[in-house]
């Protein structure tokens, strides 16, 4: 029987967690002597209240959605993905690849072309530390995390070397095609009555960022490839007695799972740079594996546990410009969110696991 029911831990847990996360940010701020209340209601108004504010703030979402999946589909099969980082950039360098050397007609069949050579690219990338980890033993957390330095270097070599255009300084490709810009939520949406999100980043990548949600909930809960992989992540010793693979399983998992990551680089690369840059992941690798623990590694946390991560990365950059709280502060306030949620779980779930089981025995 569940210690205690499955609302409570799909819901109660990360609302209790996150609750703990704001008080201490709050008594953090207090401390330098900033109104926690007035850079609460300055973090909603520039993330929520504006159309600018929501691009931005769904921007953020798109990128921690993808990489919270990869970490998700790793999580499922126990494997412990780190690379979404690495992933990504290598991702971003097959996005930009086809548009710099294809000449598309559209940025709908663009964008197509660029996805499956994003995931691809991010794929491939995971393919090395998954048979490691299926064929020697190797640990996925040691050599994907490995592997995010050494896509750092290659992306870095690149970019300098090989596709950085005759004269230009900045480590960054040419800006891609016309024919390859994808659309904006400005463009898509704003009327000349009713300039909406003008400025903001957002664009059409955030519905496939949707889509792979569907996707992924539909490859976990309705396929057989799903079933093997949450038996093997269940028990690998059953998984095995079952005739299930733990090599395939291990490959394919972890193939998806970079894929996913890859993905991210269309926001990023094609989406909103429109070209390839250093650095443009920004850390979203790994904010992907708050976002699939707070998520519980189902698609409907995920996009929530995403938004929340969206809503914190654009707040915080208003905290930073209007207010005497300096940006590292933020960054102090997600680590204390990743960590109420994610390294100090048991410290909410047990607790609230004796509370359940108390009851239990009052009501029974």
């Amino acid at each position: 029987m569940d210690k205690m029911p499955a609302w409570a831990d799909a819901v109660l847990v990360p609302l209790i967690s996150i609750l703990l996360a704001a008080i201490l940010s709050a008594l953090v701020i207090l401390a330098i002597g900033e109104s926690p209340l007035d850079a609460l209601n300055l973090m909603v108004e520039g993330a929520l209240m504006r159309s600018s504010g929501w691009g931005y703030t769904l921007y953020y979402t798109t990128n921690f959605i993808f990489t919270g999946l990869c970490v998700a589909v790793a999580f499922h099969a126990k494997m412990f993905n780190i690379g979404g980082e690495g992933q990504a950039m290598i991702g971003g360098l097959g996005v930009a690849l086809v548009c710099l050397f294809i000449p598309f007609p559209h940025w709908s069949i663009a964008l197509l072309v660029a996805t499956a050579a994003a995931a691809v690219f991010g794929a491939l990338w995971a393919l090395i530390p998954a048979y490691l980890q299926a064929k020697r033993g190797s640990h996925i957390v040691i050599t994907t995390i490995m592997f995010n330095f050494i896509a750092a270097a290659v992306l870095n070599y690149v970019l300098v070397n090989v596709l950085r255009p005759q004269g230009a300084m900045d480590p960054a490709t040419a800006t891609f095609p016309a024919a390859t810009h994808l659309p904006t939520f400005q463009e898509m949406f704003a009327t000349a009555d009713n300039p909406l999100f003008r400025g903001s980043p957002a664009n059409v990548t955030f519905f496939l960022a949707v889509l792979a949600c569907v996707g992924f909930w539909y490859l976990i809960w309705r396929t057989k490839l799903g079933y093997e992989i949450r038996a093997f992540g269940h028990s690998e010793s059953a998984a095995k007695y079952a005739g299930i693979s733990p090599v395939r399983i291990t490959i394919v998992a972890m193939l998806i799972s970079g894929g996913l990551a890859g993905m991210m680089a269309l926001n990023t690369t094609m989406g909103e740079a429109e070209r390839l840059v250093m650095n443009a992941t920004e850390g979203a690798g790994f904010i992907g594996i708050a976002v699939a623990l707070m998520g519980r590694s189902h698609p409907v946390g995920i996009f929530l546990a995403a938004l929340l991560f969206g809503f914190l990365y654009q707040g915080g950059a208003e905290l930073a410009l209007w207010t005497n709280i300096p940006r590292e502060l933020i960054t102090v306030i997600q680590a204390l969110v990743i960590l109420f949620t994610g390294a100090l779980d048991n410290m909410v779930r047990m607790p609230l696991e004796r509370i359940f089981l108390a009851t239990r025995r009052r009501n029974g």
